[in-house]
């Protein structure tokens, strides 16, 4: 079955090189034998998200703008710890660096 992520508009729009990406729920995984294993206990994985919206670009020192790589609707990977948590809209989102995005799907 698949989750539908909701396109309502978000008044939020990331600064410089940053993309708000909504996280895919994780669920536990269930062994062969019946044990489940929670997420907690489970090896350290990158995060996996779509990203809802993305900044307007990085500045390099002469101040000439570098576009972003992402736009919204990409199925990303992302570093575990590389990102910082928000709500908006009871909604829970993730405010990530481009530089912290390790590719698409």
């Amino acid at each position: 079955m698949k989750k539908e992520i909701k396109t309502t508009k978000i008044k939020f729009k990331p600064a410089g090189d940053r993309v708000l990406v909504k996280p895919e729920v994780k669920e536990d995984e269930k062994t062969a034998s019946g044990i489940i294993i929670p997420d907690t206990a489970q090896k350290e994985k990158p995060e996996r998200g779509t990203i809802v919206a993305v900044g307007e670009g990085k500045r390099t020192d002469k101040g000439d703008m570098l576009p972003m790589r992402f736009k919204a609707g990409d199925k990303v990977m992302f570093s575990k710890y590389g990102y910082d948590e928000v709500t908006i809209d009871e909604e829970e989102y993730y405010v990530i660096t481009e530089s912290n995005i390790l590719g698409t799907f």
